[in-house]
């Protein structure tokens, strides 16, 4: 960990921008400067192309650039808290908001690499990914199926668990992580073993202690069927898959309760104590979260060795097509606030 996440200090945190023709950039510059006295925010896309969107939306706006080559050989330079960093990574082709061009997809691929390497160099003390267009760099040659999956190789990490949560800001914050993610539904009940269910509730429970400074976690968990298999008449995966899955993460010291039918599980009166409900799939869990909080919501990766949060939202190539000043960056700013407060526990948990 850097020494950016001293808590005199401004954490240091890398902002990949994401698709150039999408609404990346600008929600990055503008969620980088408003958040400049709290976090050393480290831009990373075409230097020319964000200072020209920092110019257009307020020409007070400062950016600094500086090669990764540079930054390689020297470090990454100290700049004050008027102005933030940018390390540039030149796009092939001139960006047309709103118009996908393959030319740059491995140009986005390559702040990617870049925030992915300081990160786990001690760098960067976290990593926040603006959406890209995954087309764009397949597009390109490159077989890439997400943000998620590429993290996860990159460093090595045998599985991931993605989480959604409503902002830091929340005074008791909604958090949803999946047991699958982007899955057919007919495939889900297959994927969901023994094995990967417990490794995954075995994820959430250490991140949850070490990444968010939770102590003793609380995890309630979704059965996969209608009212959780109604004691097998409607399923026996809760049978035979959830339950004794509980039962071995509880006798190995895990908080982990269920399994609730989702229904009727995202209540106050069992959501107030919970820390984490971990849905079966991408759709039982997430339209409640993001009903809850989209636009401030934030996506983490949970089991990396780094910390990495993005946004709730795609690329808005429609509102890129309009110009500058039709996309919210709140999520952009929620996204940091996770990622800095995950960097300050980590850091305590590390240091206590």
């Amino acid at each position: 960990m850097s020494e950016h996440a001293s808590p005199t200090r401004r954490p240091t945190i890398a902002i990949t921008v994401g698709e150039p023709a999408g609404i990346g950039p600008e929600i990055s510059v503008r969620a980088a400067w408003q958040l400049r006295s709290e976090v050393n925010s480290v831009l990373i896309g075409d230097a020319a192309l964000l200072a020209q969107t920092a110019n257009a939306i307020d020409p007070a706006m400062r950016l600094s650039a500086v090669s990764w080559q540079a930054v390689c050989f020297a470090g990454l330079p100290r700049f004050p808290a008027d102005r933030v960093a940018v390390i540039d990574c030149p796009l092939d082709e001139v960006v047309i908001p709103g118009r996908l061009n393959a030319r740059n997809g491995r140009a986005v691929l390559q702040t990617l690499d870049i925030a992915i390497n300081g990160a786990q160099s001690g760098m960067f003390d976290a990593v926040v990914t603006a959406p890209l267009q995954k087309s764009t760099i397949n597009d390109a040659g490159v077989a890439f199926t997400g943000h998620t999956e590429y993290f996860a190789e990159k460093t090595a990490t045998p599985q991931v668990v993605m989480m959604l949560a409503s902002g830091s800001s929340d005074p008791h914050p909604l958090r949803v992580a999946l047991a699958t993610t982007h899955l057919p539904l007919k495939d889900v009940p297959a994927a969901i073993t023994c094995d990967s269910l417990l490794r995954t509730i075995e994820i959430v429970h250490a991140d949850l202690r070490n990444k968010f400074g939770i102590a003793r976690p609380r995890i309630l968990v979704t059965g996969l069927n209608p009212h959780a298999g109604e004691g097998g008449y409607l399923g026996r995966e809760e049978i035979e898959v959830i339950s004794p899955v509980l039962k071995t993460a509880q006798e190995r010291g895990i908080d982990a309760r269920g399994p609730y039918p989702a229904d009727t599980l995202f209540q106050p009166k069992y959501l107030q104590d919970a820390d984490c409900v971990l849905a079966m799939y991408h759709d039982q869990g997430l339209p409640v979260l993001k009903h809850a909080s989209f636009g401030r919501g934030v996506n983490i990766t949970l089991g990396l060795p780094i910390i990495r949060t993005s946004v709730d939202h795609g690329t808005a190539l429609d509102l890129a097509a309009q110009g500058l000043g039709h996309a919210d960056c709140g999520s952009m700013i929620e996204a940091i606030h996770t990622a800095a407060h995950m960097a300050a526990a980590s850091a305590s948990t590390r240091h206590p």
